[in-house]
């Protein structure tokens, strides 16, 4: 792939694909943060700041600037008060859907996770629809979450 205009070159470990891709969002802050926004339907700095990860403001200031430097995330004003941030994934954030369904899917069958096995069996099952409606909802700004946060759920290691 080209390199992207007016973006800064930056030097690489190597020409790996999965080298480059963690150096732009393979921290685990950056993970969490679009994770909230692609199924949590978190658009604001207080809304990642509350998830329930521990994050601090440093760190999430930081990697919301470093997400929207890469073109994964934007921030725009909202309308109706003008102090406010709301972020959104990009299109080339949103093409990282099936990377985090994957990691999910991994997580919860071979770790004592909250997530209800039965939901994580489903999503597993049938990949191509969850990938779907995570699209559909970002195309169409729907703000309701697709998935329930896990914190409160403890399910068994199976």
């Amino acid at each position: 792939m080209p390199n992207v205009p007016g973006r800064p070159k930056l030097k690489r470990r190597s020409g790996c694909p999965v080298s480059i891709s963690l150096e732009r969002f393979g921290d685990r802050w950056s993970l969490l943060i679009i994770r909230d926004l692609m199924v949590r339907g978190f658009r604001t700095f207080k809304e990642f700041q509350r998830s329930g990860e521990g994050i601090a403001t440093n760190i999430l200031a930081d990697r919301l600037q470093k997400l929207e430097a890469e073109g994964i995330i934007t921030a725009g004003v909202e309308l109706s008060d003008g102090r406010r941030v709301n972020y959104r994934l990009t299109e080339k954030g949103i093409d990282l859907a099936p990377v985090l369904l994957e990691l999910l899917i991994w997580g919860a069958r071979h770790e004592n996770t909250g997530a209800p096995c039965a939901l994580i069996e489903d999503m597993a099952r049938d990949r191509e629809h969850v990938l779907t409606e995570v699209r559909r909802r970002w195309r169409e700004r729907d703000p309701v979450p697709f998935l329930p946060s896990f914190d409160t759920q403890r399910s068994a290691k199976r």
